[in-house]
Order: structure tokens, then C-alpha cells, then sequence
């Protein structure tokens, strides 16, 4: 219920309901709508100083049944929790958080008949097996009760099907959020899955099990003993309340030793993982998933002297030292070239810090958020200029040694060459981690690290996890199945990095398949770029329409009738199936989010709309669906698949705006003069018929032939002269002309993977046309959401890139072509761009425009409460505000922008969520990250299929394309290349026929000059006959061939000089 200030404050104990416990249910049970009812009695809230903002919407339509009874002084201790928090405006806010208690919260378990009496309707049923679960360690049918630390670092044990029939404390869930979302995540995935029989009990709501934290407790006993306390409650109630057969006892199992301990001395049956699952038939493979932190006991007592790595300092020192300025936070990156140098970037330093050496970066792996020390500024140096690969100088290491023998360095463990020529930076080391970015990694065991007489033995070994993704580090694990898994593509964790081992421990997970077979390669690579690729289940299939491919807009005539459903379809609707409205979209696009019109009106104007896929008709907010489409984020495109965001029934049927057949729309129109002014603007929802369905190329011929005069193409030729305006208008704004290497790859048939070509991809007038519609869409609808929600619209941005990013550009240009860049501003660098034109190389501006899009940082979604209002622009669109609306198919940002545009017309309510500038923060978070991975999802996916298709395209030629730099086959595939980064030991070459970049090295030094970025390679050092001198932005000639990448075990192009 919501409340005013004075109600508020004045209100006496009683029990009430709080939205912030409904959220807070919520966030437990996923799409269990049932459970908030009798949660949403539980907890009220009372804050001595509410903000309360606009009036909002009743939590729940039904009606709360109140419950008041008198508290002894006990359970009034239990219930209030009292504490201090500071606001960020700096005001000091007491906040008395209240707690009340009752019983009728059910154990979760289909035998008992206590419970079944007070089962509300609604109410998610019981899960529990009766029969429980048989493990030989108890020999006991039993219930499992599981503490914090299993969650936190057994989860891949947890997983396992033989986990079934388990009670998850409220406790456990709160502090697994607290500690790791994506463990949350999991957890949350199997407390849903029916076939697990996953229980959450609210142990802190329940009168038996409520606890209340002693003087002289931590948190985190007073943790432990609330889930030994309910434990020991389910065996007592279990033995009073169920059916005779039913199971009566529970097993508590922890990663905690104490408490294990407590729990024996208590009379519960406890134990930790390791000992529970050796009552299992499959213990052995289990025992495999078990996480490396509970392998060595001793690990905190190893003797100082063998000690590899600087200890990390303690982190109320950390935070200190930040928050004084002496040291720096940010993400750890991980130099793909030189697997021995890092950089962080840190908001206080124009230039980010390097790092080089293992001691420098101190265990840091690619991704987490570190803290770092400078070094004195007589040690800051340049970075490095050497291809330097953790593979050829680490193959001689055994993961069987010790790693205490001695602490001396090693060659791979000295800093790296610094170039003499380069600028300096800041350099610095890592004194600790703020927070790790840990999680599986794709690998497969290093052959050369197995010890063949003991494949024989059942023992475990401990081997090297090679990882595809070279940025991080070998992985030593410990495994049964060595024998099995070679030549596999494996799944592993990382568990932790110890100070006195040169090398992360961690555990297996599972293998993938053979390594290069299709299925595991597919797989590998949606693992590798963490792709949510399951398929969707019963409960989010049952959010779609019922008639299936049968579903259709109803008759618009049996609305007016009085029909229900039709009427609620057609409320509020503009009917624009007379309209001539078509699509246009690349070839094979099945998923069609957007369609366009265009017509003259009789004042001489022009009237243009964008009609965009009503999604959210379909996606209703707070459901199963939404919640799958919020966590995938997007639609992932793989060269021959697509991971969809939604069910393959709306993607590319009910919401799909497919030719000939009425679908519901959100239609943005425009009136527009013939110099493409807008004096207009409408957005409206809408039901249109689409007459045709264009490709790029099939738009373009139909515009071209000026013997076609029908409505469609006319509409065609006047959305094409709008939109050559409206791109005139932005370039002059200062909008960018960026430019990024695309191909085609064309498969040898729908049913089969196998590539046949490549080629680069065309861009046609048509492209542009359809570009500049779905910006003007954007951006119109960006201004209209944020009129209505300032605090959280939901907005795209681009924030101009430091001016440092461009100095090695502006300096290549400069020394190289004699060109200049000037990136003062967004116009400027358009205009400089321009300039970058070699007469007789017309692609050499194209490659240019590449280089400097790399220079960018990358566009983001944020919510508007978030951000300041001078940050809100898109540098590269020159726009000062921009959205994304035109694609709800296949992005979740744009759902939630279709929600507020249509709360903002008043169409229907916006959901509650989205007036929390929390929760649109934390959408977005995920949707960023999902878009980034997506993204390089996709190149892999191209970079690996142009492998293939190079070795077809060889083959097809009659060469080897695996004796390329051999000189032995004068039939290899050779192509134009320009040199876009030189190295002591090689070169990086862009060939822009297949877009594709490839690294050339050599077995020795060449000649360098850093100044000119020009390298000189010896005869004896490449396949040529002469020495030659290359420098950034020379053409060369290339032979192309592949090879098997040593960390990904993929075919991959290689490329040598000719």
C-alpha cells in the first residue's frame, strides 16, 4: 500500500505490507507470482525521513488480509534493526527496518499436511519429493540443506543432476546476492526448474526460525547459526507433520568446517561436499567439479620463502589509499600481443597504466577491477614493441611441480623489451583486487603437460587448461578423465591464484565435444562469449499466445461489436492497413522488426512513418517472458545461427511484420517539408498490412527503373530523397562517417555449415535510406520518453573519446601520409577524415575511417537519473539525444522504450518498475554486457568461417593452405594487404577483400624503427629473397592461407609476405 509522509511516520506496529518486501520476494522467485501474496504480509518498513515521489499505482489489486497479534518482547527484539545510512546528498537518515513474523509459510514439502492446510490459491506448489533423496554417505532418505559457501564455490557440483530435493534458505539467497549476481542467477535458475525440486524457504520471515544476531556476533555467525537453527526446524516439523513415509530429516552441507562442527554438536546431521558426495555412484566424476579451494588444507600455511607474488594489501588500505588519490582503480586489460603486459585505465590519468611483468600485474586477469601503485617516474617507460605469446616461452612448464622450489626469475617472468623509440606512460603493479571478473572458460588440456603412465591409473592428475581466449592464463586443474579428454574442448573454472603459484587453480566443469567436430565448436563458442543459448522453457512458452502460428489481428468490426478480445487489441489503434507500407531488409531476414511509408500530402508536404514490430503487446511486463528477454539482452548472430532473444514464434511470425498478413505496430509519422524538415510529429500504435518485403538490392533496382511508377516504388524514390536530406543535415552537424571491415560469407546450402565464398558486403543507396528513418525514429522518440521521464528514460549514448586516444593515429598519419587529424570536435574529425584521401588507392580512406572508429569508445545504454544531462549526447550520430526503439525483436532496450513511449501517449500505464532508477540502472548493465559480448560473438563466428572458407577457396585452387610461408605452393590464395601496426618481431596486415586481420611473425629480431613505424624484415628471416622495409599504411602482397590456432584449436587464417 502506499503511503504519505505523515501516515507514515505516525503509523503504529501492525502488520502491513511493503512494496520494497514485494520486490524483494520478487527478485527470489523469478516468475512466481504466486509466492508474493502471503510474503507481501510480512515486512514493513519505517524510515524516520521518506522521500516519497508521484503517486503511483495500488502494489497488488487484491485485497491483504491484515493479522495483529500481541509481540512478546523477544519477538519485538527479533523484528527491528536499526542503523545509520548516509544519503548522498550527506544528510545522516536513521532507518528502523521492521520485521514481523508468522508461521503459515510453507516448508515447501508435498507430504506434509501442516502446510497443505494453509496453501493459498496461486501459491507455487510444493516441490519436495516425499521419497527425498538416497545417498549412501547417510544412508538415510533426506532433505539437503546448503549453506552460503556452496553456493559460492560449489556451484558446478551443485548443478549436477544427482542434487536434487534441496532447501534454499532466504539467508543463503540474501548473502549469494550480495557476494556474486551471476551465482544469484544460477541459483534463481534451479530454484525454477521443476525437475530439481529446489526449495526457498523464508526462514528469516518465520516465527521458528527467525534469529536475532547477538552482541558479540559477525554477521556472518549470525548467519550460520540462522541456517543451522532452520535445519534443525525442518527435521522437528518434518518428524511432527508428515505423512507416514514421508522423509523426516534433513542434512546441512557446508564448506565451512566450523560449522559443520556446531551443526554435529547440535545433533543435526551435517557434513561438508567433499564427504557427501562420495555417497554417490558417480563420486569420482563429481569429484572433478569440485572447486580447487578445498584441495590443499595447507594453503594458508605455505612457508614465507616460497612466496611467487607480492601478497595483496588489506583492503580497508586499499580503499584508503584510493579514496587519498595514492592509488588507482580500474579494469585490468590484458594486452592480446604480449601475454606479459596489461594496462589499467584510471579517471584521474590522461593515459592509462601500464603494467609489465609478472610481478607488475600480480595475478590480475583480464577483466577484474584492480587496484594499483605507480612507480617512481624514473621507471615509467614505453610499451611494448614484441609479439610475445604465453604459448612458445611457457610450453616447457610442468602443472605438476611445486612451485616453491625457488623464487628466482625465470626468462618468461623478466619484464618485457621496452621500445626505445615510444612514449612514456605511467607504469605501475597491482596491490589487490576490488573485485574479480572470474568465470568458465572454454579450453582444452595442454597434451604436452599429461603424463602418459598414469593415464592407466584411476588417480588424479593435475594438468594445464589451455583457454581459447588468450588474454587468460593457464588454468591448472586436477582430473580423473585425463585420458578421455584430450583432443576435447573442455569446459573449466578458475577458483583462485595463490601467491606462491606461478599459475591459477581451478576445476572441470564438463567437456563440449571433440575438438574442431561442429557441435562442439558451435557450443565453444557461445560458452566463450558467455551467449545464453538454452532453450526456453515451459514457463515462457506458456506466456505465448495459445493459437500458436494460428494467432491474427481479430476483425476490426467484431471490436466495434463489443468483442473482448478484439476490443483490446484494436483500443486505441490507428488503422493503417490501406496504407502502402513496405520493408527492407538484408537478405534472409526473418525477424523483421521494421517497415516504412511514404506519401505526398496535399499541401505539398510529405508524410513519412517508421512502423515498428509491437513487441511489447506481446512481452507483458513481469512474466516469465520479459524476464528471459531482460537477462538474454539480444538476438545473437552467428554466421550460420541466430540466438534469439524471444521465442522463435514471435521473432519471426506473430511479431515479424511480414508481407501480406496484419500485424500490430507502434508507428512514429511524421510530416515533413520536401527539404526533410520535420513540422510534425505522431506516435501512435497501430495495425498495418504490409505490401511487400524488399531486400536492399531489390529496393534499390525498383527505385533505379524508372519504369516502375507504382505506389510502392514512388513511396520508395520519396523515402530515398528524404533520407538523402536528413544524412546532408547531419554530416553538417558534425555526424561521423566511420567504417568497419564487413564481409558475406555464403554457405553451400540452409542445411549445411560449409562455406563456399567470401566476399565483402555491398552498401547501397537502400542502406542509407532505411539508416536514416530508424535515426530519426530514435532520436525523435528519445526526446518524447525523457519529456515524460526524466529520471528514467531509457537513452543510448557515445561519449567523445579522450583526445589521447587519437595521438598514435594523428602521429602515424603525420610521419607516414603528412596528414593531419584534428578530433577537437566530432565535425572536425569528420572534416579531417574527408581529407585522408590517397588518389590512387581509393581504399586507402576506407581503412583510415577503420583506424579511427577504433580510437572510439564504445556507445552505451543509460538510464537518463543516472547520467547529467550535458553527457546525454551521441558523438558519432552528432545528436543530443538518441534511443533505440526500432529494433524490439531483437533488443530489450527497445521493449522498454516501447513502454514508456506508450505510457507517455497515455496508451496504457507504465509498469512499476520503470519508475526505479535502480532497476533501469541494472537493466541496462546487463544489456550493455550481453550487447558487447554479442557483438564479439558474431566476429569470432565470421572469423572463423572465413578460415574455412579461405581453405575451400585454396582448395578449389589445388594448394595446401596449410604450407603457407613455406614457399612450396606457388597456388596459394594471395591477396592485397596494407601493414597497420609494425612490431620488433612482425608485423599486423589488413586485407579488406576478406576483411580480415592477421599477424605476420618472425623467428627472429628485425630491424625496427619506432619513429617511422617501419620495420626491416631480413631475406632470412620470411620467405622473400631480398630484405624489405615496411611501415604503417604500406600495401604488400600476401599469400593467405590456415592453421590450427594453438589456444582456440580452431582452423585460422595465416597469412605470409610474397
Amino acid at each position: 500500500m502506499w503511503r504519505n509522509n505523515a501516515a507514515f511516520k505516525d503509523e503504529s506496529r501492525g502488520w502491513a505490507a511493503a512494496d520494497s518486501s514485494f520486490r524483494q520476494a520478487k527478485q527470489f522467485v523469478g516468475v512466481w507470482p504466486g509466492i508474493f501474496l502471503p510474503l507481501a504480509k510480512l515486512v514493513w518498513i519505517h524510515t524516520q525521513d521518506v522521500q516519497v515521489g508521484a503517486p503511483r499505482p495500488p502494489l497488488m489489486s487484491m485485497s491483504i488480509r491484515v493479522q495483529k497479534r500481541p509481540c512478546t518482547s523477544d519477538e519485538v527484539a527479533a523484528s527491528s534493526v536499526k542503523y545509520h545510512r548516509k544519503t548522498a546528498r550527506g544528510n545522516i537518515r536513521t532507518v528502523l527496518r521492521e520485521t514481523y513474523q508468522r508461521r503459515d509459510i510453507p516448508c515447501g514439502c508435498i507430504g506434509c499436511e501442516s502446510c497443505a492446510a494453509f496453501m493459498e490459491p496461486g501459491a507455487p506448489a510444493p516441490v519436495l519429493d516425499q521419497h527425498g533423496t538416497l545417498n549412501t554417505y547417510t544412508n538415510k532418505k533426506h532433505y539437503v540443506v546448503i549453506d552460503t559457501n556452496v553456493v559460492l564455490h560449489q556451484m558446478d557440483v551443485l548443478e549436477s543432476p544427482v542434487f536434487t530435493n534441496v532447501i534454499v534458505m532466504q539467508t543463503v539467497a540474501n548473502e549469494v546476492r550480495n557476494h556474486s549476481m551471476p551465482l544469484y542467477n544460477r541459483l534463481r535458475t534451479l530454484l525454477m526448474d521443476p525437475d530439481r525440486h529446489f526449495w526457498l524457504f523464508y526462514n528469516d520471515f518465520h516465527q521458528d526460525t527467525n534469529v536475532v544476531r547477538e552482541s558479540d556476533e559477525t554477521p556472518n555467525d549470525r548467519n550460520d547459526r540462522a541456517i543451522r537453527h532452520a535445519a534443525a526446524f525442518y527435521s522437528a516439523h518434518l518428524r511432527t507433520y508428515a505423512l507416514p513415509g514421508c522423509v523426516d530429516t534433513t542434512v546441512l552441507v557446508s564448506e565451512d568446517v566450523e560449522n559443520v562442527h556446531k551443526a554435529r554438536k547440535d545433533g543435526l546431521l551435517a557434513c561438508s561436499v567433499r564427504e557427501y558426495i562420495t555417497g554417490f555412484s558417480n563420486a569420482e566424476q563429481l569429484s572433478d567439479l569440485l572447486s580447487a579451494r578445498t584441495l590443499d588444507d595447507d594453503s594458508h600455511t605455505q612457508p614465507r620463502g616460497t612466496r611467487m607474488f607480492d601478497e595483496y594489501w588489506p583492503a580497508s588500505q586499499l580503499e584508503a589509499g584510493f579514496k587519498a588519490g595514492t592509488l588507482h582503480k580500474g579494469f585490468f586489460n590484458a594486452n592480446a600481443y604480449n601475454f606479459l603486459e596489461g594496462t589499467v585505465r584510471s579517471d584521474s590519468l590522461s593515459k592509462p597504466i601500464l603494467l609489465q611483468g609478472r610481478d607488475s600485474m600480480n595475478r590480475a586477469v583480464d577483466g577484474d577491477v584492480v587496484y594499483v601503485a605507480l612507480l617512481p617516474k624514473s621507471e615509467w617507460k614505453g610499451a611494448s614493441d614484441e609479439v610475445l605469446e604465453a604459448e612458445s616461452t611457457q610450453r616447457n612448464d610442468d602443472a605438476r611441480d611445486s612451485d616453491d622450489e625457488g623464487d628466482e626469475d625465470t626468462p618468461q617472468d623478466t619484464p618485457v623489451t621496452h621500445g626505445s623509440g615510444t612514449e612514456r606512460q605511467p607504469m605501475g603493479r597491482v596491490v589487490g583486487i576490488a573485485r574479480r571478473n572470474w568465470r568458465s572458460y572454454v579450453a582444452h588440456i595442454d597434451a604436452s603437460t599429461v603424463n602418459e603412465g598414469a593415464l592407466a591409473t584411476l588417480g588424479p592428475q593435475t594438468l594445464f587448461a589451455s583457454p581459447v581466449d588468450r588474454k587468460i592464463p593457464r588454468i591448472k586443474i586436477r582430473t580423473r578423465q585425463a585420458g578421455a579428454l584430450l583432443g576435447c574442448k573442455i569446459l573449466v573454472a578458475m577458483d583462485e591464484w595463490k601467491s606462491t603459484s606461478r599459475y591459477p587453480e581451478g576445476h572441470f566443469i564438463r567437456s563440449l565435444g571433440a575438438i574442431e567436430s561442429k557441435e562442439a565448436e558451435q557450443e565453444s563458442l557461445l560458452l566463450e562469449f558467455d551467449v545464453p543459448y538454452r532453450p526456453f522453457s515451459k514457463a515462457i512458452l506458456a506466456c505465448l499466445p495459445a493459437e500458436g502460428d494460428a494467432w491474427t489481428v481479430p476483425p476490426k468490426d467484431a471490436a466495434l461489436e463489443g468483442e473482448t478480445h478484439a476490443a483490446k487489441i484494436w483500443q486505441n489503434r490507428v488503422d493503417l492497413r490501406a496504407e502502402t507500407i513496405c520493408s527492407i531488409d538484408p537478405p534472409g531476414c526473418q525477424d523483421i522488426d521494421d517497415a516504412l511509408h511514404a506519401k505526398r500530402l496535399p499541401n505539398g508536404n510529405i508524410e513519412a512513418g517508421v512502423h515498428i514490430a509491437d513487441v511489447s503487446f506481446f512481452v507483458r511486463p513481469d512474466t516469465p517472458m520479459d524476464a528471459e528477454a531482460a537477462s538474454r539482452g539480444t538476438t545473437v548472430y552467428l554466421v550460420d545461427r541466430r540466438i534469439d532473444m524471444l521465442p522463435h514464434l514471435l521473432g519471426t511470425n506473430l511479431c515479424s511484420l511480414r508481407p501480406y498478413v496484419e500485424r500490430l505496430a507502434f508507428s512514429v509519422v511524421w510530416e515533413m517539408t520536401p527539404d526533410a524538415q520535420v513540422v510534425q510529429a505522431r506516435f501512435f500504435k497501430s495495425v498495418i498490412a504490409s505490401k511487400a518485403a524488399f531486400t536492399y538490392k531489390e529496393a534499390q533496382t525498383r527505385k533505379d527503373d524508372m519504369k516502375q511508377t507504382d505506389t510502392i516504388t514512388e513511396s520508395i524514390r520519396l523515402l530515398n530523397h528524404l533520407a538523402i536530406k536528413l544524412r546532408e543535415a547531419r554530416m553538417r552537424a558534425g555526424a561521423l562517417n566511420l567504417a568497419s571491415p564487413e564481409v558475406r560469407i555464403h554457405l553451400e546450402s540452409a542445411e549445411s555449415s560449409a562455406p563456399i565464398d567470401v566476399e565483402q558486403k555491398e552498401v547501397l543507396e537502400t542502406n542509407s535510406l532505411v539508416e536514416e528513418f530508424m535515426l530519426l525514429a530514435n532520436t525523435s522518440v528519445a526526446r518524447r520518453i525523457y519529456e515524460a521521464y526524466p529520471t528514467t528514460a531509457v537513452l543510448r549514448r557515445h561519449v567523445p573519446p579522450p583526445a589521447d586516444n587519437f595521438e598514435t593515429l594523428q602521429d602515424i598519419l603525420k610521419k607516414r601520409r603528412n596528414m593531419d587529424l584534428d578530433v577537437s570536435s566530432s565535425g572536425a574529425l569528420a572534416a579531417s577524415l574527408d581529407k585522408c584521401i590517397d588518389k590512387r588507392d581509393p581504399a586507402f580512406n576506407t581503412l583510415v575511417r577503420i583506424l579511427a572508429t577504433r580510437c572510439m569508445l564504445s556507445a552505451e545504454y543509460f538510464c537518463t537519473g543516472s547520467v547529467a544531462r550535458n553527457a546525454f549526447g551521441h558523438y558519432g550520430l552528432a545528436m543530443d539525444m538518441y534511443t533505440h526503439f526500432t529494433s524490439p525483436i531483437r533488443r530489450y532496450a527497445d521493449v522498454l522504450a516501447h513502454r514508456q513511449l506508450a505510457a507517455a501517449i497515455q496508451y496504457e500505464p507504465l509498469p512499476s518498475n520503470l519508475y526505479s532508477k535502480h532497476y533501469v540502472d541494472q537493466v541496462m548493465d546487463n544489456v550493455n554486457k550481453r550487447h558487447r559480448l554479442a557483438q564479439m560473438a558474431g566476429r569470432a563466428s565470421v572469423e572463423f568461417f572465413v578460415g574455412l572458407a579461405i581453405g575451400a577457396k585454396n582448395a578449389e585452387r589445388g594448394a595446401d593452405a596449410t604450407l603457407v610461408g613455406q614457399g612450396q605452393d606457388k597456388h596459394l590464395l594471395r591477396a592485397d594487404a596494407y601493414v597497420v601496426r609494425t612490431f620488433r618481431n612482425g608485423l599486423a596486415v589488413f586485407v579488406s577483400q576478406y576483411g580480415l586481420e592477421g599477424l605476420i611473425t618472425f623467428k627472429g629480431e628485425c630491424q625496427y624503427d619506432p619513429d617511422k613505424y617501419e620495420v626491416t624484415i631480413p631475406a632470412s628471416l620470411s620467405s622473400l629473397d631480398h630484405d624489405v622495409t615496411l611501415g604503417i599504411f604500406d600495401r604488400c602482397k600476401v599469400e593467405i592461407g590456415i592453421e590450427k590456432d594453438c589456444n582456440t584449436k580452431r582452423g585460422r587464417t595465416k597469412m605470409a609476405l610474397v
